[in-house]
């Protein structure tokens, strides 16, 4: 298995089954599997993360790999502190 590259561009795909819509998450390509990388863990919600996946030239990644790749010594990335989830929209009605 060659090292995995960072600096590769990558695609981020959604989960292909929903059971309810999830707003905001669509296939999205990305300059740096590294910016990818990121996206997925700092800014998708984690509803939206579960049955992702990335894909980097013929790798794929599912939730489990990307969490990997974040986490690695090798991730050239700064990381930042994960997004916070919106409140649920009935909390303005109570």
């Amino acid at each position: 298995m060659r090292p995995f590259s960072y600096d590769t561009a990558a695609e981020l795909f959604p989960a292909a089954i929903r059971k309810k819509k999830r707003a905001g998450f669509a296939y999205r390509r990305f300059g740096t599997a590294a910016e990818a990388v990121r996206f997925a863990i700092e800014e998708l919600p984690a509803d939206s993360l579960n049955g992702a996946y990335l894909q980097v030239e013929e790798a794929r990644f599912d939730q489990s790999g990307i969490r990997t790749l974040y986490e690695s010594e090798a991730f050239p990335l700064e990381r930042r502190p994960r997004a916070p989830e919106p409140a649920p929209a009935d909390a303005d009605a109570a």
